[in-house]
């Protein structure tokens, strides 16, 4: 036996079998891959935030000193100024480096082997990876027609083994939101329901409040999409105290960096001029809707995130995508069979959005044309 058989087979057998999140191509790639100057290109594939983070947000990562000192571990900072942006107890936010990390915490705080994960898809798709790097049984309980959760097919698919219940809200990548009374009901069967709420601050709607009555549910949130700051790192979760006490346990000791934590500071001290952006792309949402609407290849779903999913009925997603591309414009597109023909759109400053739908119009002319 060679060395490199001799290590494969000290890997866990099932981790063969996983299939990675697949996350997107860094810009500098996609240009070269089409032959596009990075400058030229419009990247909207995956809800990054266009304007970037506030300009508060870089003055205080120059003027900080102290990079070399590692971060508090337990971000007692960050927890009291949480609090005081959500309104929930600081000894009930765990912090993590992304949302990410929190659903990896969260997973191998609950699962044992053969223990159950719910999700509906289609949904975010890394809900599924962590799942089974616990050697967790995921299962799905697909959305209905109009992406709406399927409530009694979820109670129906709760038992003794399942742990979590996974909601995004909105839901990524179709765009629509829980409602309280379906919530409710999921809570009711006592497993713990975890609602992601990563896009909350562009639907204006949260199910937090309701943390004070279940404690069964956890709301997480992060800082990459809203407040522009993806590549440094912050999410959090809101869980009962006493899952806090025992999530600290699982995390690595210095998890969140000190320059996600001066970026998070800045961005609450800067967040007028932060929700008036979100405020701004939550118009521009609704004008790229409108013209996508006017696209007779195109069918756009209502979104209350900073994105748009739409289906493609005519010409075929693998030409749409060839010729966006061909444009320097990148955009989601999944694999998934509840996706099928399906691209995702991310809401751009308002000329990305007008260059995106004149490309868009004449592509569908193109279309008409053959």
């Amino acid at each position: 036996m060679d060395n490199e058989s001799r290590i494969r087979g000290l890997i866990r057998p099932d981790i063969w079998d996983i299939d990675p999140y697949a996350a997107v191509e860094p810009v500098e790639r996609l240009a070269a891959r089409v032959g596009v100057p990075v400058e030229q290109v419009i990247k909207l594939d995956a809800n990054e935030n266009p304007y970037g983070c506030s300009p508060e947000v870089q003055r205080a990562l120059a003027s900080f000193s102290r990079y070399h000192i590692y971060p508090d571990p337990l971000c007692s900072e960050m927890q009291e100024i949480l609090q005081r942006y959500t309104g929930a107890a600081a000894d009930r936010i765990l912090i993590g480096s992304g949302s990410d990390e929190i659903i990896d915490i969260l997973m191998r705080l609950f699962l044992r082997p053969g223990d159950k994960v719910i999700v509906c898809p289609p949904t975010f798709g890394y809900y599924q990876s962590s799942a089974a790097f616990c050697a967790a049984e995921l299962v799905r309980v697909p959305r209905q027609g109009d992406y709406g959760i399927d409530v009694d097919g979820v109670v129906q698919a709760v038992d003794g083994a399942t742990k979590l219940i996974f909601i995004a809200s909105p839901n990524n990548p179709t765009g629509n939101t829980i409602g309280e009374h379906e919530l409710r009901v999921m809570l009711e069967t006592g497993v713990a329901v975890v609602v992601d709420e990563a896009y909350a601050e562009f639907s204006g709607k949260t199910v937090l409040p309701l943390t004070d009555e279940h404690d069964n549910l956890i709301v997480l949130r992060t800082f990459s999409k809203w407040a522009g700051l993806a590549g440094l790192r912050f999410g959090y979760g809101i869980l009962p105290m006493v899952l806090v006490q025992q999530a600290i346990k699982m995390k690595p000791p210095y998890n969140v960096n000190l320059a996600a934590q001066i970026a998070v500071k800045a961005s609450l001290e800067d967040i007028e001029n932060l929700i008036d952006r979100v405020n701004t792309i939550r118009g521009e949402r609704e004008r790229l809707y409108n013209g996508l609407k006017e696209l007779d290849y195109l069918l756009p779903h209502p979104s209350e995130a900073n994105f748009i999913l739409c289906r493609v009925v005519r010409g075929g997603l693998g030409r749409v995508r060839q010729a966006l591309e061909g444009r320097g414009i990148f955009v989601r597109y999944y694999s998934d069979p509840l996706l099928d023909g399906c691209l995702r759109i991310s809401v751009g400053t308002p000329d990305q959005n007008a260059v995106v739908l004149e490309r868009l119009r004449e592509i569908g002319s193109a279309l008409t044309d053959e």
